[in-house]
């Protein structure tokens, strides 16, 4: 049996991220011969519709553009896509790099202006804790 890897839905072309646009990774294809991907949209998992506005992390937060609190969407979100983790034996996360739940290591600032700090999405932050594999699709050519 082909081993589980979770992936961001928006990588595998789902039209789930908060403009409702995918960000469909040609390399899914490479990934396909050798793995068995499990798509998931932590934000709208969380609840938020598709589309929405922008969010990025804020000390403790997430906040919408709009000054809206979707904290607690994100953190249900990042729950679940654990909870897919342990009951499929996931080892691995394919997470779209500079997003507020699936950013790793690198995500925007919370000044709404493009700059990027060091620090995971939220996300991307319960999985590490929790000893999975977190990367992004930069990285997807380490797993072929």
């Amino acid at each position: 049996f082909m081993e589980k890897i979770l992936i961001s839905a928006c990588l595998v072309g789902d039209k789930c991220n908060y403009e409702g646009k995918s960000n469909y990774t040609p390399k899914i294809k490479d990934l396909l011969e050798k793995y068995e991907l499990v798509p998931f949209c932590p934000e709208c998992e969380g609840g938020l519709t598709t589309p929405r506005d922008p969010s990025e992390r804020i000390k403790d937060k997430v906040v919408s553009s709009k000054g809206r609190d979707v904290t607690y969407q994100y953190e249900k979100g990042a729950e679940l896509a654990y909870n897919i983790c342990m009951y499929l034996g996931i080892k691995t996360a394919i997470l779209k790099k500079h997003s507020p739940s699936c950013g790793s290591n690198e995500i925007y600032d919370g000044t709404f202006s493009h700059k990027i700090i060091t620090r995971d999405g939220v996300t991307a932050e319960l999985l590490k804790r929790k000893g999975i594999n977190v990367i992004t699709e930069d990285d997807i050519d380490t797993l072929l």
